[in-house]
Formats: structure tokens, sequence, C-alpha cells
């Protein structure tokens, strides 16, 4: 017996086209050269409650895997008090693990979405970056600066020391394991204080084989003004994530002989509040398209 499954004329349509990759690319803006699949390795800097009003320091070198693919044409917004728009954008999943034990460290699905410029509210163009976390958090984060540029990236130093009122931030002691630290295997001393050491290390080590980035696209993101990280109520009493700030350069990389490949290098920040402090959770990766 052969079933057969007669459909309505509506569903033999596909529900979005995708377009030829040329118009896909400049639909796509900045995220044009995103889709595929990026492969490489970085460092992840997170204190942890230990209860008590104690933490641990939790430093490890990861690998990562991140993947985009193009969402298949364009994303209708209805629009009322100004004309509809369309979005454009891409599919992604982030896997990283511990480099030594390959214990998993993260899962992260999401989009990034290019948004036009509108009027009503009276915006420019826009990158907007959503993504869910499975220890029960949801974000959205909008972009503060995006540029393409000729050249490297600027990298500047980011810090994981915490911040806040409390009287414990005022003992010497209470930094020693940012300052002393069991560092991993690779992981040069520093890093565990400003974790971009590693993106600009990568750069240098690529410059003495005769590398050069010879463009770079900048996207720069925030949950603030724009956005927000959306918890759990056992997140948001025990560890509240409560900002992200990241920065990714898509880079172009010329080789000593000509020929070039691309990379990405990003630096990310989520502040965890516990205890009334404010901790930096820091990830930074330099991971090259397969």
């Amino acid at each position: 017996m052969t079933l057969v499954i007669e459909l309505d004329e509506g569903l033999r349509r596909p529900l979005r086209a995708s377009p030829p990759p040329a118009i896909q690319a400049d639909q796509l803006g900045l995220l044009a050269d995103l889709p595929g699949t990026w492969v490489g390795g970085g460092f992840n800097v997170v204190a942890l409650p230990t209860g008590n009003g104690g933490f641990r320091l939790k430093l490890n070198a990861t690998i990562e895997t991140l993947s985009f693919t193009p969402v298949g044409g364009a994303i209708p917004n209805r629009g009322s008090v100004q004309g509809d728009i369309s979005l454009f954008g891409l599919h992604y999943l982030q896997q990283v693990s511990d480099a030594t034990t390959f214990e998993g460290l993260h899962v992260e699905p999401g989009l990034w979405l290019n948004v036009p410029a509108t009027t009503d509210p009276e915006a420019p163009a826009t990158i907007v970056r959503q993504s869910t976390i499975p220890h029960g958090d949801s974000l959205l984060a909008q972009s503060t600066f995006l540029k393409d540029v000729v050249g490297g990236p600027t990298i500047d130093e980011v810090s994981t020391i915490p911040t806040g009122d409390d009287p414990k931030l005022k003992r010497a002691g209470y930094i020693d394991p940012y300052t002393n630290p069991a560092l991993p295997a690779g992981i040069p001393r520093g890093a565990q204080i400003n974790p971009n050491i590693l993106l600009s290390n990568a750069l240098e080590a690529q410059a003495e084989k005769g590398m050069k980035v010879v463009r770079t696209q900048v996207i720069q993101v925030s949950t603030q003004p724009v956005g927000g990280i959306v918890n759990i109520p056992f997140v948001t009493a025990n560890a509240n994530a409560t900002k992200l700030d990241a920065i990714f350069w898509i880079e172009t990389v010329e080789q000593a002989d000509g020929t070039q490949f691309q990379q990405l290098q990003y630096t990310q920040t989520v502040i965890l509040n516990f205890d009334n402090i404010d901790w930096p959770h820091i990830s930074v990766a330099t991971l090259v398209k397969q």
C-alpha cells in the first residue's frame, strides 16, 4: 500500500525562498562573512559562589566550534506607525569545551539579525544578537558600534577584577585568587586579569610568521541601553546575570605567500552579581573559518 498525502497548493511553496548568494550577502551587511563553521580556542574566566560569602575562580583554556547558517529569506516585521521592514539574519550554535578534559562548558543557540534603519522609532541600521543559554538565561543585545576597516583590530584591555562596595573587596587577600591563580597549560601569566592578552598574542604569533590582518569588520553589541538578560529565579537569586558586552572582529588574514583566510576573534564580558559584588565573567577566543 502506498500512502499519498495531498498538500494544499499554498503549502507546496517554500515559506522563505533563499536568494542567490550575492544578494544574500548584501542583505546581511557586516554579517555576510559569518556563514560557515569556525574552529579554534581561547580562555574563560568566571567567579563562582561557594556560599557564606565565598567564591572560587574557575579558569579554562577552551576549544570551540561556532557555526552560522543563513535564515532562508526575509523575515517580515509588520509596521503600524511606519511601513513594514524586513530583517535578514543567521542561525548560530556555539559549543565550548575545556581544552584539556573536553568537559562541556557552554552551549548557546541563537540568531544574529541585520536590522535596517527605521523612521519610527528613528534609529540607524543595527545588528541584534538573540540567544538562549541552558542555565536558564535568555538575552537580547544590540549593536553599539559597527565598522569595516582596513588593517587589524584595536584590542583594548579588559579586567576580571570584581567591583562593588562590599567591605570584602578592601581586603588584599580577597583578590589573591586573581593575582596568584593556577593557570591552565598554555595560558600566559596576566591573562587571568586581562584575557584579551590571548587575542593580541595570537595576532603577534601570526605576524612573526609573516601574516597580517588586512581587513577587520567590527561588531560590538551590548544588552544596554537596548536589550537585556532574563533569568530563571534561581539564577537571579544566586548569581544574577545582569549585563553582556561583546566585541566580534571578523578578520581577513593574509599569509606570507599572499593567500588569505578568515579569522574570528571575540571578547565577551557577562556581569554576574552575587554577595553584592559584580563579577566579570570573561571569555575570549580566536577561531578560523573552515
